[in-house]
């Protein structure tokens, strides 16, 4: 073999393997967050829902965000049933029983005796949880419940869960406050669970990489979707965080748009705002390109326009700062730069909303027709996760979370104006920028973590303009055609 031929084997074979060893968080962790939500209770009986099987076993199932925190179990109708009394804890997991004829439809089930090994905990058969709980009740102790409880009295089966150890245990006491106190808990991520998002954001920005590369040669949105979602797969994400958005033209200027069906045109961009769910964290990260591989001088505009505002929040994520001052950044910079453009009519210029739709009299913010979302959010097992800034204020060591300014310029959004004589001013004077821009959406969206050594930014997928220019001129070879070697994962188990 060749010193280049050697040389090219070494380097393929290194691309292969993955860049560290892959996160796992340890049973240990899981006790501490059991143990840190009951010491933040006190003496209280704690009864955590896991989800439930889906009504047909083909369908796919998966856990709760909040069940998996505490347990890591990714088993269906279990339950987590910690017990604090006079400063004492104990934690009961309650999992179905064996049942090797109804295992062959849907899986092998741990039991009541995997369960220790596994965990560490008690075990225990779900057909025992009622009788568990109403001897628990009896004790005097408040009950807390965490599950899928909202929306109408008894809409939901944890709801009518609840509803029966009422009936059975009328004086039983419920609580408040545990969804709450697992929140903040979720708040602060640990070590081993900003691996698993670092290693969810590397899948992602992979998938972002081959998707700028693909589009030359992709006629409709759901070819591009389907791309990035085979190079989660291939990388060993679990699934996407969310529903893919694939949006080009028009339907750039839509939010949540996901339907990921149209046939787009060389002068569109595309919002490709994607996120791998790997080991159950979520990554979350957003670019948007334009379709002819090359920016024309209005989507330069808007993207440079929502580029700043991000550089401007990201200057102000550091540790110990208020996570607010992010925001008031962003929007400075985007209203500012829309003045400029003649998208409004000043940096601090409104409107007039229809009744209750804003404060009298100072009216909606201009701002606000073309950027009518928050700046970012906590990632985490949801992808839309809490973080410590949410309670605190301020961004500190464990925090996860997005920057992701946008500016929608949707063809018929000075239609949506109350018919007033002030309003009419209004669209007469941004009636031309309106249409010079129309079906322009521009969203950029990072993920960061912060440690004690500082907030760093982890989505280094390509996010200038000439940066992304330059990766669409990058050859596409095809699928699994080598173009990025995936980023080789294994779950921990």
């Amino acid at each position: 073999m060749s010193r280049l031929a050697l040389r090219m084997f070494l380097a393929t074979a290194l691309a292969l393997l993955p860049a560290s060893l892959p996160a796992q968080i340890a049973q240990s962790e899981y006790a501490a967050r059991r143990d840190s939500l009951a010491a933040r209770l006190g003496d209280a009986v704690i009864v955590v829902l896991g989800a439930h099987e889906p009504a047909e076993d083909f369908l796919s199932f998966f856990q709760s965000s909040v069940f998996l925190y505490l347990t890591g179990l990714r088993e269906p109708e279990a339950a987590l049933v910690i017990v604090r009394r006079s400063g004492q804890l104990s934690s009961i997991l309650f999992v179905q029983p064996k049942d090797p004829g109804r295992e062959v439809w849907t899986g092998h089930r741990l039991g009541a005796a995997g369960v220790a090994g596994l965990t560490g905990m008690q075990g225990r058969s779900t057909d025992e949880l009622g009788g568990v709980l109403d001897s628990l009740a009896r004790t005097g102790l408040p009950f807390s419940v965490i599950g899928e409880l909202g929306g109408s009295e008894g809409a939901t089966p944890d709801a009518q869960f609840v509803q029966r150890l009422r009936a059975r245990n009328p004086s039983l006491t419920l609580a408040a406050g545990a969804a709450l106190a697992e929140r903040i808990l979720r708040g602060s991520k640990s070590p081993a669970e900003l691996r698993l998002i670092r290693r969810a954001v590397d899948i992602t920005v992979a998938a972002q990489h081959d998707a700028m590369r693909a589009i030359k040669t992709a006629r409709n949105e759901f070819e591009i979707q389907a791309l990035i979602e085979y190079d989660f797969r291939r990388s060993g994400a679990d699934r996407p965080s969310f529903a893919t958005i694939i949006a080009s033209g028009p339907n750039s200027t839509t939010l949540h748009y996901n339907a990921d069906d149209r046939f787009f045109s060389p002068g569109d961009v595309m919002v490709m705002d994607i996120g791998a769910q790997y080991n159950g964290y979520a990554a979350d990260v957003t670019r948007t390109v334009p379709i002819s591989g090359t920016f024309s001088p209005e989507q330069r505009d808007v993207y440079q326009l929502v580029r700043n505002a991000q550089a401007a929040a990201e200057r102000q994520a550091t540790l110990g700062a208020p996570a607010r001052a992010m925001s008031d950044s962003a929007n400075a910079v985007l209203a500012e730069g829309l003045a400029r453009l003649g998208l409004i009519e000043a940096p601090s210029a409104t409107f007039e909303g229809a009744p209750g739709q804003c404060p009298a009299p100072a009216g909606c913010p201009q701002l606000s027709l073309y950027y009518m979302h928050g700046l970012g959010h906590g990632i985490g097992l949801d992808v839309h996760d809490p973080d410590q800034f949410y309670f605190t204020g301020k961004i500190a060591s464990g925090s996860a979370f997005t920057i992701e300014p946008g500016i929608y310029v949707r063809a018929n959004v000075l239609e949506t104006l109350a018919d007033t004589p002030r309003n009419r001013a209004t669209v007469a004077k941004l009636s031309a920028a309106v249409r010079k821009y129309a079906n322009i959406g521009i969203r950029i969206e990072d993920d960061y973590i912060a440690t004690a050594a500082g907030v760093e930014w982890i989505s280094r997928a390509p996010r200038e303009m000439a940066e992304i220019e330059a990766a669409m001129r990058e050859p596409w070879a095809g699928l699994g055609a080598g173009n990025t070697a995936p980023v080789r994962v294994r779950h921990d188990q």
